[in-house]
């Protein structure tokens, strides 16, 4: 066990580490909280050859990062001068890239993949809604929602290019629901896929590998929360192994009151500054930050 220690300040926690042994992580940089944050400075690091280095800010004095690829490249998300507005950043060999948002104030990057393919939120215009974002040398894409959803949130994606997260309502009503982006189609409720006659509400998904397979949180009716994995039919798979290629009609299959709702075409509700900074307290759960989303003054 290796103390990494810390850029300066009383705390650090790390985000993620790579195939070349580099490590990305947070690290406060002094002990005095800002009259802007209410916290001392913090900024992303990246750790390598026995190093711990701060790759500074987007001009606030808050700074997080969130992934690092096999390239070294490190994505998070940064306040801007004044700390008023946080944007999504890549940071690569010293320099560090505002990845832009949708039109809001707030967006982050949850994940990059060594294409330079980067995932992850914005809220838009005068921050009504927040939705999943993919962000690639050829611009910014707004990956939407469910349909019925207003909101949406993308958290890891592949080599292939495959994404998944979450499709939700802003105003918290509802379930929130396991989603996947994949190049060959549109937005896909994982709820699809699961078996007729089971009570099992798919409502986020953290990680997809390579392969396809997905790891998903699901919770019962009585609340208890299980782990499920989704792994891809294999060509020796039976006929009860379902294909998304027709996804809403296994939609219904699975679960007729899911296919009821998105066919609704009807958001529920928009952020308020109570429910954005809900969310983003959420968010920062991710990054073991205590108190982060707490509405400024």
């Amino acid at each position: 066990m290796r103390d990494l220690g810390t850029l300066g300040g009383p705390d650090s926690a790390v985000a993620a580490v790579n195939e070349r042994g580099q490590i990305a992580g947070i690290s406060f940089t002094n002990s005095t909280p800002n009259p802007t944050t209410g916290f001392p400075t913090l900024a992303p690091f990246l750790w390598q050859n026995g190093k711990m280095l701060d790759l500074g800010t987007l001009g606030g004095s808050f700074g997080v990062s969130a992934h690092l690829n096999n390239r070294g490249q490190v994505v998070g998300f940064s306040d801007l001068a004044g700390d008023l507005a946080a944007h999504p950043y890549l940071w690569d060999g010293g320099r560090m890239t505002d990845l832009g948002v949708l039109g809001g104030t707030f967006g982050l990057a949850n994940w990059i993949n060594d294409a330079e393919e980067v995932v992850g939120g914005s809220t838009t215009p005068d921050d009504q809604a927040f939705h999943a974002v993919l962000w690639t040398h050829g611009g910014t894409t707004d990956l939407g929602t469910v349909d019925g959803d207003s909101c949406s949130i993308a958290f890891v994606n592949n080599s292939k290019g495959q994404i998944v997260g979450q499709s939700f309502n802003c105003d918290g009503s509802g379930e929130p629901r396991a989603v996947l982006w994949d190049k060959r189609g549109p937005i896909i409720d994982l709820n699809a896929f699961v078996p007729p006659g089971s009570d099992l509400q798919l409502v986020e998904s953290h990680f997809i590998n390579d392969r396809g397979e997905i790891v998903v949180a699901g919770v019962l009716p009585n609340g208890d929360e299980h782990a499920v994995v989704l792994i891809p039919c294999g060509p020796n798979d039976s006929e009860v192994c379902e294909d998304h290629s027709d996804s809403r009609a296994a939609l219904t299959q699975a679960n007729p009151a899911a296919a009821a709702q998105t066919s609704t075409n009807v958001t529920h509700g928009r952020l308020t500054p109570e429910t954005l900074a809900a969310l983003r307290s959420r968010l920062a759960r991710r990054y073991h930050i205590r108190g982060f989303g707490t509405p400024r003054k």
